[in-house]
């Protein structure tokens, strides 16, 4: 039987409108607590952040006025990130489709103000605007971190029905982002057979590599192990599914029961990266050790089909003991939480527990919102936003048992 959710709701912001699976995106960079920006679909985008009233933490959500988005228009996609040091800034870009009459038309909107002071002020940023026109209807948006030589540079990476996936890099000496040929910075995402409906980017610390992964419209699977320095495609493998993917994540996984999950000569394997393949049909999975196995040795996530589609997945430490677990938000109206466990051989997921929302759930982030260094679960449903918080007792207890055994390793 799964357990209880050991999250507890803060606040609620409703929408002015439904949201999808790609209208949230987490604020950082600036000083201070994070925020969220949660797009509807109606052109409207809502900015939601902690504010410190009378030495008290208060949610604040408030709609920020995007310059050059029509009040019709339908937004489709949002994404922030900060810019790569030495640079400074916010960057946020928002893909919508304007309709006139019977014609539809698309476009990415990047905004970033260059103003000395006002390079992390939103509502400075939300009136700086580049408008692209695109000649397809976009998915998700989403960035990536590359390495050209010793500089680190941060790019947006947009999905669309062409299919191909998109790569739109800052110009210099002009400051303004231009579509440059993906396969320039990404050689793995060339030729996608299918719509990329989710795309995963992996940078490896130390070691000049990342890892790659996206799931296609047509339940087509692929994952890369790629050397930035060229760069160049060093490993691929790819698998078919029966159903859409909606979303794919890399993570690190430990060995099992046997203890061993790489080839000796190459430690990049020794983390143990797996991927998460979710489903709106059938059962989620996780391909263990994609590095040494490929996408041969699947395991199931238990009961993940019973709940309609899932639409968006998380994996992350929400229980503070250094794994990860796998969260799945599905259609109806569930989220599940799965941990592995090597107990029985060749070790699988089990169904830890579920927490029912009022409405399907469409997307998750798990962020770091009131800086006080718990992070919180930001789930965007039909209805509206949901901020869940860890409870501080049994919090503070798991992180005290953690400290213990630390101080054990160490006097040992």
């Amino acid at each position: 039987m799964a357990g209880k959710c050991p999250l507890v709701e803060d606040s609620f912001s409703r929408l002015a409108s439904q949201s999808n699976v790609y209208g949230l995106a987490a604020l950082a960079g600036g000083e201070g607590p994070g925020g969220l920006l949660a797009a509807a679909l109606k052109g409207k985008v809502i900015y939601f952040r902690y504010h410190d009233l009378r030495q008290r933490l208060r949610p604040v959500a408030r709609e920020l006025q995007f310059t050059y988005i029509p009040v019709d228009a339908e937004i489709v996609s949002i994404d922030s990130f900060p810019k790569s040091p030495p640079q400074r800034g916010l960057v946020v870009g928002i893909t919508f489709i304007k309709v006139q009459g019977d014609k539809a038309s698309p476009f990415l909107n990047i905004y970033c103000d260059y103003e000395p002071g006002s390079e992390y002020d939103l509502d400075s940023v939300a009136q700086s605007c580049l408008n692209l026109e695109l000649q397809f209807t976009p998915f998700q948006l989403c960035h990536a971190e590359v390495c050209l030589g010793d500089k680190p540079e941060t790019v947006f990476l947009l999905s669309g029905n062409d299919p191909s996936i998109h790569l739109y890099r800052e110009n210099g000496s002009s400051h303004q982002f231009e579509e440059q040929p993906v396969q320039h910075l990404f050689p793995e995402l060339q030729d996608v057979p299918s719509n990329v409906l989710w795309l995963d980017v992996l940078n490896l610390p130390g070691t000049g590599q990342r890892l790659t992964a996206f799931g296609c419209q047509s339940g087509h699977v692929r994952v890369a192990r790629v050397a930035q320095d060229g760069p160049a495609v060093l490993q691929s493998w790819s698998c078919q599914h029966d159903a859409p993917v909606p979303a794919v994540r890399l993570f690190p996984l430990p060995p099992g029961p046997n203890g061993r999950c790489h080839d000796d000569d190459d430690p990049v394997s020794a983390q143990g990266y797996s991927l998460l393949v979710a489903s709106t049909v059938e059962v989620s999975v996780v391909y263990r050790h994609v590095l040494t196995n490929g996408l041969t040795d699947q395991l199931l996530l238990p009961a993940s089909d019973q709940h309609d589609s899932v639409l968006c997945a998380l994996v992350t430490d929400i229980d503070f003991d250094g794994h990860h677990e796998i969260l799945l938000g599905t259609y109806g109206q569930e989220l599940l939480c799965y941990k592995y466990t090597t107990t029985a051989p060749p070790g699988e997921f089990q169904l830890l527990w579920t927490r029912r929302f009022p409405s399907p759930l469409l997307s998750m982030l798990y962020t770091d919102l009131t800086a006080d260094g718990l992070r919180e679960l930001a789930v965007v449903c039909l209805r509206g936003l949901h901020v869940l918080q860890h409870s501080l007792e049994p919090t503070a207890r798991r992180l005290m048992e953690r400290l213990r055994g630390r101080i054990r390793m160490v006097m040992e």
